[in-house]
């Protein structure tokens, strides 16, 4: 059988959270739940580090702000997880050139971040923190249960990941004006920031003369 869906499903699930993916696919090798699982990514010592880093990002992609510092700093590390996840795994299966496997998960793992980044831009507009926390435990929630999927019944995991990371992108074209405004709070917040330190007082707006 073609890996083609699980590498699909792993790429979008790495762009959402890749420590999770990496810490998933681990168990379920270790466990002899898959035989898809290479090696790799069952060492203890990659299991630890993913899992580490799995706890931090858990804390991080709570925080409203940062979660879009964490998310920006993580534009080449989610679209690089998912590739190597996916060249691994069509080497373990040898149904799927590594290379295009690579290209497929980094592709898709990098749609899905930008699409996790944007929604969580429009998100940190609102003035409550819960909405942050709600959406952080969907995505985590999310990934679990596709992975999990995707282990067993990998074409059933490949649609679904295909019909959310569609419906993300329309949501995030839907949300464009809210990114938009939240952008440009971010850049005035900066540039006050600026001003003050330049000796204006506190509590001048950017762009406003001194007193």
């Amino acid at each position: 059988m073609s890996v083609l869906p699980l590498v699909f499903t792993s790429g979008w699930a790495s762009g959402i959270n890749a420590y999770a993916v990496i810490l998933l696919f681990g168990i379920f090798g270790l466990t002899g739940l898959s035989d898809e699982v290479p090696a790799s990514l069952q060492r203890t010592d990659v299991l630890i580090v993913a899992g580490v880093l799995f706890l931090i990002e858990a804390v991080a992609d709570k925080i409203p702000y940062v979660d879009s510092v964490w998310d920006a700093a993580h534009t080449v590390i989610r679209p690089v997880s998912g590739a190597v996840v996916a060249a691994l795994l069509a080497g373990e299966s040898g149904s799927l050139p590594q290379l295009a496997a690579g290209a497929i998960g980094g592709s898709t793992a990098l749609a899905s971040h930008l699409v996790k980044a944007g929604t969580r831009m429009a998100v940190n507009t609102s003035p409550e923190p819960a909405s942050n926390i709600l959406v952080s435990v969907a995505e985590d929630l999310g990934v679990a249960g596709i992975i999990t999927v995707a282990v067993f019944h990998p074409v059933a995991a490949a649609v679904v990941a295909g019909s959310l990371l569609a419906l993300g992108i329309l949501m995030v074209v839907f949300l464009a004006s809210r990114i938009r405004r939240f952008l440009r709070r971010r850049a005035q917040r900066k540039e006050e920031k600026r001003l003050v330190a330049a000796g204006h007082p506190a509590g001048a707006r950017a762009g406003a003369p001194p007193l």
